[in-house]
């Protein structure tokens, strides 16, 4: 039988799998508060579904703690924390932000957790630990509208805030290298039309962006999620990854438009609307467009993010067995 690891590298490969792979990934919110009560999370959920792969999926604070940021959960649907306290608040502050090992406490506490889901899973699962890009991470040190107010006004400030995000992020990328994982999800939240410009995304993420995923360049599987809507997909089309996730059924393109320019795996097929507030007929549906959309090929089925935490269990295993159909 094939195992979770060849069903994905037959998909990369550009060959038809013996059934379209499959992964859902959600918040944990509590659990995501130490590390053994998140693998303990994580495994519990991978149990439960058995996906072709695993997206680790701490909350985003998990590399902020450290330089002293803080959050509280309040029962958001998504799972995501509200952030209580940013420690950017004038330009000059990114400028004396500095470097973290990933011995750093909160750094090293996730590195034991995908150690213990690494244990937990196996070897035949492929684990992917969620990065978040240094713009993503510099919107929770100051707030969004702080960070785009400095990126205009202080530009050069900026820019050290980040250059020293982005090395602080590549040494805990390289520090995760020894844990098992197959590869990072490397989450991308301003390359929306709403947020940057094509020059300013280009200008403030991308040569930091290709920095972190040099990083993991030896690594098989790794993931580049563009979140929001109208996304900047041409610009990072090319980025080196292997398999790109994006909110397809909210905003283009679609996963057949993004076929014909994309040549590594897409991820996707399934909104989160339908997997939340409609049926597993829904979801049957529109899982099955999305296998025809791509004709079998080159295509994990998921959401374009985050499954909600109130996804109900039917639907969920209604994404989770429309290949067996």
């Amino acid at each position: 039988m094939t195992n979770h690891r060849e069903r994905i590298q037959t998909c990369l490969s550009g060959e038809l799998p013996d059934q379209t792979p499959v992964a859902l990934w959600r918040h944990f919110p509590v659990d995501d508060q130490t590390p053994s009560a998140l693998a303990a999370a994580q495994l519990a959920f991978q149990h439960a579904y058995d996906f072709d792969l695993v997206k680790v999926t701490p909350s985003s604070s998990f590399c902020l703690k450290d330089w002293g940021a803080d959050d509280v959960w309040e029962g958001s649907t998504e799972g995501t924390r509200r952030y209580t306290k940013h420690i950017i608040t004038g330009p000059r502050d990114w400028e004396s932000l500095p470097a973290l090992e990933p011995t750093a406490p909160h750094l090293a506490g996730q590195l034991a957790c995908l150690r213990q889901i690494r244990a937990g899973l196996g070897p035949d699962t492929p684990m992917l630990q969620t990065i978040f890009n240094p713009l993503s991470q510099a919107k929770n040190l100051a707030g969004g509208e702080t960070l785009l107010v400095h990126l205009r006004k202080y530009p050069d400030a900026v820019m050290k805030g980040l250059q020293t995000i982005a090395a602080t992020t590549q040494r805990f990328v390289e520090a995760a290298l020894s844990t098992g994982i197959d590869g990072i999800f490397y989450a991308v939240q301003h390359a929306q039309a709403s947020l940057l410009n094509e020059d300013e995304f280009i200008h403030f993420s991308r040569e930091m962006d290709l920095q972190i995923l040099g990083a993991a360049e030896n690594l098989w599987c790794n993931m580049l999620h563009l979140h929001g809507e109208d996304v900047y997909f041409n610009i990072a089309k090319d980025y080196p990854v292997h398999i790109i996730n994006w909110h397809d059924r909210e905003t283009p393109p679609s996963l057949a438009e993004a076929q014909k320019t994309f040549k590594g795996v897409l991820c996707g097929g399934v909104s989160r609307d339908t997997l939340v507030y409609k049926n597993a007929g829904d979801v049957q549906r529109e899982a099955d467009d999305a296998i025809q959309q791509t004709g079998r090929r080159r295509l994990i089925l998921s959401t374009g993010c985050v499954v909600p935490i109130i996804a109900p269990h039917g639907n969920i295993q209604a994404a989770r067995n429309v290949v067996n159909h």
